[in-house]
């Protein structure tokens, strides 16, 4: 896939595992299952905060390694749900595709730190992944049994654009998806 065009918040130089749930368990029987807690998924999506830095206010830099997949998406649920006040639904989203390009920025481009920026205009919100490959990413096609290969299939049904700008120095991969200024 080539460069894609600019999108209606510009072009910018700056698999999904699951929800880490909280440490509590409910019985089921004799085994112990864990249990998602949304208290103690935004308590942890706070410290991320804390942690990493508002990647709406610059862009922030996360070790390429699987468990900052987890990171990335307790960034992006503070950002849309508490920052931005829109749903539910549209956070579920996009801590989806956000989890989808870090994997492939994890998996396939041997950087050793990636930059996550969220972006927000009247009607529209955009997340870019940046790394440093300027090997670009390639949309598959996806068949029923297929256990992997999945992230940019999702990327492309479920945002409204999406695309790769090449940078002197790697690229940026993003995804923007239109929301009501009234989300909620």
């Amino acid at each position: 896939m080539g460069t894609a065009p600019e999108g209606p918040l510009g072009g910018h130089d700056g698999t999904m595992a699951g929800l880490e749930g909280g440490e509590q368990t409910r019985r089921h029987g004799s085994a112990t299952a864990p249990r998602w807690t949304p208290a103690v998924e935004d308590e942890r999506a706070v410290k991320a905060l804390e942690l990493f830095g508002n990647p709406t206010e610059a862009e922030v830099s996360l070790p390429s390694r699987p468990e900052s997949a987890g990171a990335a998406r307790r960034l992006t649920q503070v950002v849309v749900l508490r920052q931005w006040a829109l749903s539910p639904g549209t956070a579920e989203v996009a801590v989806l595709l956000v989890s989808e390009l870090v994997g492939n920025a994890v998996r396939h481009t041997g950087a050793r730190v990636f930059g996550l920026r969220m972006l927000r205009r009247r009607g529209w919100l955009r997340v870019e992944v940046r790394d440093p490959s300027r090997g670009l990413p390639c949309l598959m096609p996806v068949h029923e049994m297929d256990i992997s290969g999945r992230g940019l299939f999702l990327v492309d049904k479920l945002s409204d654009r999406w695309g790769v700008d090449l940078l002197a120095r790697g690229k940026t991969t993003w995804f923007e998806m239109r929301v009501a200024d009234r989300d909620r």
